[in-house]
C-alpha cells in the first residue's frame, strides 16, 4: 500500500528556537524538524519546505498568504505546518478555505532543542492527525486535536483549549 506523502511546512516559532548565551535571548535557528523525524524513525514519506524562520508574533498578512499559497499549490493532500503558538489560530483561519487537503498546525511551548520539550510529541500527533482526520484545518497541541477554527491559546495556563 502506498502511503500519501506528508508535506511539512516550517515557519519558525518556539519549536525551532535555540538559546544564544552571548545574547541572553532565544532566536529562531535552522529548523530541527527533519532531525526530529529522523530520530523518531519516521518511515512515512514526507517532504519538508522550510518556508520562513519567524516568531509567529512577527508574521504578516503577506507571510500568511505565502503559507497558504505554498500549501494550495503543493501536490500533497496531507500537510503539517510547524508554527509559533501565539498566532497559530490566525494562520488556521487563513488556511480554512484551502479545499481537498488535511492541514494540521502544531508547535511547541518549549524549544525542540530542550530535553523536556513538548515538540516531539506534538509533531507526532500532527503526523497522525493529518493521516486520520478529514480534510480541513486542525491544530494539535497538549495531546489534543482541535478544530483549527474552534480553538484558542490560553497564555496564562500555557495550553490550548476548544471554544
Amino acid at each position: 500500500m502506498d502511503l500519501p506523502p506528508i508535506l511539512v511546512v516550517t515557519t519558525g516559532g518556539t519549536i525551532d528556537k535555540q538559546y544564544f548565551d552571548a545574547l541572553s535571548e532565544y532566536q529562531i535557528a535552522e529548523s530541527v524538524i527533519e532531525d526530529m523525524l529522523t530520530i523518531s524513525r519516521v518511515t512515512h514519506p514526507f517532504r519538508i519546505v522550510e518556508l520562513m524562520r519567524k516568531d509567529s508574533l512577527e508574521l504578516t498578512d503577506a507571510d500568511r498568504a505565502l503559507i497558504r499559497a505554498t500549501i494550495a499549490a503543493a501536490p500533497e493532500t496531507h500537510v503539517v505546518v510547524t508554527h509559533g503558538t501565539d498566532t497559530m489560530t490566525e494562520t488556521a483561519r487563513v488556511l480554512a478555505d484551502v479545499t481537498g487537503k488535511t492541514i494540521v498546525l502544531t508547535g511547541a511551548l518549549a524549544p525542540a532543542r530542550f530535553a523536556e520539550s513538548d515538540a516531539p510529541f506534538n509533531l507526532g500527533m500532527a503526523f497522525a492527525c493529518c493521516q486520520a482526520a478529514r480534510p480541513g484545518v486542525w491544530i494539535t497541541m497538549n495531546g489534543s486535536v482541535f478544530d483549527g477554527l474552534k480553538v484558542k491559546k490560553d497564555r496564562a495556563a500555557g495550553k490550548f483549549s476548544g471554544i
